[in-house]
C-alpha cells in the first residue's frame, strides 16, 4: 500500500473512528437512524517533539495518543448515540472515568498477576525469587489468563457485544481500504475480520514482551533485601515505568510483522494474537459496516482536502451511507 497513507481504527459507541495521517474522523449511527460524522484535524505530538519520533520512544508515544484519542472519540460517540433528551446522564465526569480505570486496569493488569505469581512461589519448593525468569513466565501466564478471561466476560454483555462488531467492521472497511482504495458496504462485506494490526494483537505482543522485560531488569537490578511484602511492593511499582519500553518495544516488532506479513514464521508469530481477535471482533451487520465505509470516507476526504480544510466543530449528518458517500466523493467522481 505505498500509494495511500496508512488508516488505522477504533470502534465506539454504535460507531468507528478512522485515524489518518492528518485527521480523526469518527462515524456514529444516531438513534433515529442517521449517520453523524466529525472530523478533525490530528497532529501527532512527536511532530514538534522529534525525539518521540525514535524507535522505542514512538510505541509508547502512539499508545498514549491513542489512549486519548480513542476516549475521546468514545465520549462524542457516547452522546451521539443516545437520544437528545438523555445526553446529560452520560456528560460529566469524564476526566474522573479516566483516572480510576487507568488506576484499575494498573491493579487487574500488573499488581494483580504479580501478586498471584507471588503467592504461587510459596507453593512450590524452592520458591519462585522476584528475580527469576521463572516469577516473571508465571506472571505473565496470569496476566494472559486474566486478559482472555475479561475479553471473553465482557464479550457476553450486549452493549460490549455490539462494539465488538463495529471492531469486526472496522477490520473489514481497512481491509477493503487496502486493497481497492475508497471501500464499498459490498467489498467490506467480503473482507475477514482479523487483522494483523489490531490493538487486540498489539495486547498479547506487550504481555509476551513484558514477561522478556521483567526477567532481564529485574535479574540486574536487585530489589533490597526488606520485607518479602514490601519487596513485591517495590517490585509492581518499578514495573509501572517498565511499560514504556515495552509498548516500544512491541510497537515495533507488530510494525515489522506487518510489514512482512507474507512471511510463513511471521504468520505463526501473530497467530495467538488473531486467535485472540476472535474474541474481540463479531461479524457486524450491514448497518453497522456502513458506519464504518462512512468514517474512512471522511478520513480519506479530509486527508485529501487538508486537515484544516472547512474545519468545524459540528458533525455532518447524513441521512444514508449513499448520501454520506456523495458528500465525500472525489470532484472527478462527484461530477461523473
Amino acid at each position: 500500500m505505498p500509494d495511500k497513507p496508512y488508516i488505522g481504527g477504533q470502534a465506539v459507541i454504535e460507531g468507528v473512528m478512522m485515524r489518518s495521517p492528518l485527521c480523526l474522523a469518527v462515524a456514529v449511527r444516531r438513534p433515529g437512524g442517521e449517520l453523524a460524522i466529525r472530523e478533525q484535524a490530528w497532529k501527532p505530538v512527536w511532530k514538534d517533539w522529534k525525539v518521540l519520533r525514535w524507535p522505542l520512544l514512538r510505541g509508547a508515544t502512539t499508545l498514549v495518543e491513542s489512549v486519548w484519542n480513542g476516549y475521546s472519540a468514545l465520549r462524542w460517540s457516547a452522546l451521539e448515540a443516545t437520544p437528545e433528551e438523555d445526553r446529560g446522564k452520560v456528560e460529566g465526569g469524564g476526566n474522573l472515568a479516566m483516572t480510576l480505570s487507568t488506576v484499575l486496569a494498573l491493579g487487574i493488569f500488573i499488581a494483580l498477576p504479580h501478586g498471584l505469581a507471588a503467592g504461587a512461589g510459596r507453593l512450590l519448593p524452592g520458591g519462585l525469587p522476584i528475580d527469576s525468569v521463572g516469577f516473571h513466565l508465571v506472571a505473565g501466564l496470569f496476566k494472559l489468563s486474566i486478559l482472555l478471561g475479561y475479553l471473553a466476560a465482557i464479550r457476553r454483555i450486549p452493549e460490549i457485544r455490539r462494539v465488538f462488531q463495529y471492531h469486526g467492521a472496522e477490520h473489514k472497511t481497512i481491509f477493503a481500504y487496502e486493497a481497492d482504495g475508497m471501500p464499498t458496504l459490498a467489498r467490506a462485506r467480503a473482507m475477514p475480520r482479523l487483522h494483523p494490526r489490531c490493538g487486540t494483537t498489539f495486547l498479547i505482543v506487550v504481555v509476551a514482551t513484558s514477561i522478556v522485560v521483567f526477567s532481564v531488569v529485574f535479574a540486574f537490578v536487585p530489589l533490597p533485601a526488606v520485607h518479602p511484602i514490601l519487596r513485591h511492593g517495590l517490585g509492581i511499582v518499578m514495573k509501572i515505568p517498565l511499560l514504556i519500553p515495552i509498548a516500544g518495544i512491541a510497537y515495533e516488532f507488530q510494525r515489522w510483522t506487518a510489514r512482512h506479513y507474507g512471511n510463513p514464521l511471521v504468520r505463526m508469530l501473530t497467530a495467538p494474537g488473531l486467535w485472540t481477535q476472535r474474541i474481540t471482533t463479531i461479524e457486524p451487520t450491514d448497518a453497522q459496516l456502513e458506519v464504518a465505509v462512512a468514517a474512512m470516507a471522511g478520513a480519506i476526504w479530509r486527508e485529501r482536502v487538508g486537515a484544516e480544510s472547512t474545519a468545524s466543530t459540528e458533525p455532518r449528518v447524513f441521512a444514508s451511507l449513499e448520501e454520506c458517500l456523495a458528500a465525500y466523493a472525489p470532484p472527478a467522481a462527484a461530477a461523473a
